[in-house]
């Protein structure tokens, strides 16, 4: 059996490079609105792919009928599902909605398990379980006052379920295109057009200020760690199955706040802090050890 060692690694690559993005991108928002700054994210990313297109695309990639999933998950991601955070964010505040977005790495092991026929070891079921766990304890910040309607939880996990059908697309994608950065020009070539035209919407009913140099490089180093992130993503996919590499890439928020701890110097070490390491680094070990 292949190792999944390799895939591990760069899954673990591609979550710190998220969590780098999300730090950039806060700093972005000082200097720009929200559809702004993943405009800009999505054109670098997608910037990036096509310049390295001459060293790696084939014709027969676009004769692939696979093309079709690639394009659906341009279609969700990664502007639809921003936007259902966003919102779930504003309606129910971030610790719910933080809490509730940590069933991602779930649903993705049930798409991986259901419609890709990927086998649920023990070791990655426990390890889901602990990774899960710990988002959810990272993402607590005590006690919320219910004065949102039920509904709106439909935003939170949305935005999971969309982030988790990505992964399945792409993964199905690679079975029969296998070049990661493809797979990630043609879903985020669909994307961009998307959002510009989200982002000429919203200039409609707001005005947008002009974006200075500072905020132009916060959006292009951001743009930059997300788009090689999706590259370490679809590498890892390629690699292992998607009941692997899915929980370990939403590790993420953990790396959030480590370098918000190390770096940023945004957090400080708690409680909270010392039970999400205790859960998250023996999670990882037990999904590898599968």
């Amino acid at each position: 059996m292949q190792s999944d060692t390799p895939a591990i690694v760069l899954s673990l690559l591609a979550a710190l490079l998220f969590s780098l993005g999300n730090q950039t991108s806060r700093r972005a928002l000082n200097y720009a609105t929200p559809s702004q700054v993943t405009l800009y994210q999505i054109g670098v990313s997608v910037a990036i792919y096509w310049m390295a297109a001459p060293f790696y695309m084939k014709t027969a990639y676009w004769l692939s009928p696979a093309i079709f999933f690639l394009a659906a998950a341009g279609l969700i991601r990664p502007l639809i599902s921003a936007n259902l955070g966003t919102m779930g964010t504003r309606i129910l505040g971030p610790t719910v909605s933080s809490t509730m977005s940590a069933c991602g790495p779930l649903l993705s092991v049930t798409l991986g398990v259901v419609f890709l026929s990927e086998t649920l070891h023990w070791q990655t079921a426990v390890g889901t379980t602990g990774i899960v766990t710990a988002i959810v304890i990272l993402s607590w910040r005590g006690k919320t006052k219910p004065d949102w309607p039920l509904w709106a939880l439909a935003f939170p996990v949305g935005a999971a379920l969309i982030r988790a059908a990505s992964h399945a697309l792409a993964k199905v994608g690679l079975e029969y295109i296998p070049s990661p950065i493809f797979v990630a020009l043609v879903a985020y070539s669909v994307s961009f057009p998307l959002a510009w035209l989200y982002q000429r919407s919203r200039d409609k009913k707001q005005s947008s200020t002009a974006i200075t140099r500072n905020g132009q490089g916060w959006m292009l180093l951001s743009g930059s760690l997300y788009g090689i992130a999706v590259l370490l993503l679809n590498t890892a996919l390629l690699w292992s199955d998607l009941v692997v590499v899915s929980p370990i890439v939403a590790c993420a928020p953990f790396f959030t706040l480590v370098l918000g701890i190390w770096v940023f110097k945004e957090a400080q070490v708690d409680r909270r802090t010392i039970i999400a390491v205790l859960l998250v680094v023996p999670s990882v070990v037990l999904i590898g050890l599968r």
